[in-house]
């Protein structure tokens, strides 16, 4: 399936690349309007869903695709890409340099390659984990095509964990690391991955915010710890707009006993 991958990954890079050349343009230039849960969306979002989509229909036929701005139920197709156009769009509306495009490939309903590219920090996050599907791929986890790989330190004052907004009760006396707040999902899991950060939690990311990074955390050999149910393997029919799946991160089994505690007192 070598050829295959590869056709993954260049459609990926391709097609994250002529999108984000775009959104790079309207970066801190457009108008958001609020969602009916809160979130804010642009029609920068909306421009990028209908060019990944189609770029997706042109090149894989046949292929189901889950999206946060249109298609969000998911259709139980053997492979499905979901994707998220823009993460990150408060960051993407006030200028602040920190956001992304989103790509998860699932088989049977579970992530089993992911792409994330971030335009205005030039990262492009890639990795491939098979899982249980049974599928062959190829392994690990990339950052700009150069291997990244997880943390394998201990707590300290000189290390962070990042949080959301809606995680904050977390911090407390005790807490072992430094707080940063990024403001982009599959952005601060990725520095997890990347071995920038210990761990990280996000209190309500929706199924398109956690696709493509699913699987590049656990081939970069991060720990994934769903807070509530488990995101995937997705369910045919089932309309992702309205569920959030709380999750925890971290670098390495070991510091899962460290952070659960203090996550206890975050709503969910």
């Amino acid at each position: 399936m070598h050829d295959f991958w590869t056709t993954i990954l260049d459609f990926a890079q391709t097609t994250t690349t002529r999108v984000g050349k775009q959104l790079m343009q309207d970066f801190g230039q457009v108008q958001a309007s609020q969602k009916a849960d809160g979130t804010l969306v642009t029609q920068a979002d909306k421009w990028a869903d209908r060019e990944i989509r189609d770029a997706i229909a042109s090149n894989f036929s046949g292929y189901g695709i889950l999206t946060e701005e249109s298609e969000r139920s998911f259709p139980g197709t053997e492979w499905c890409w979901v994707i998220d156009p823009l993460d990150g769009t408060t960051n993407f509306t006030r200028g602040i340099p920190i956001w992304s495009i989103s790509l998860g490939l699932l088989y049977q309903g579970t992530p089993i390659f992911g792409y994330v590219y971030a335009p205005p920090l030039n990262q492009a996050f890639h990795g491939f984990w098979p899982g249980s599907s049974g599928i062959t791929t190829p392994t690990g986890a990339f950052l700009n095509h150069h291997p990244i790989h997880s943390s394998s330190d201990s707590p300290s004052n000189n290390h962070f964990f990042n949080l959301c907004s809606r995680s904050t009760a977390i911090i407390r006396n005790g807490f072992p690391c430094k707080i940063r707040m990024l403001g982009v999902a599959s952005y601060n899991f990725l520095t997890v991955a990347t071995g920038a950060t210990l761990g990280g939690i996000e209190a309500t990311p929706k199924v398109w915010d956690l696709a493509g990074a699913w699987v590049i955390v656990q081939a970069a050999g991060g720990v994934w710890s769903s807070l509530n149910s488990e995101p995937f393997p997705l369910s045919a029919g089932e309309d992702y707009s309205d569920r959030s799946f709380p999750t925890l991160v971290v670098s390495r089994p070991e510091l899962l006993p460290v952070f659960e505690p203090f996550v206890q007192g975050v709503k969910l």
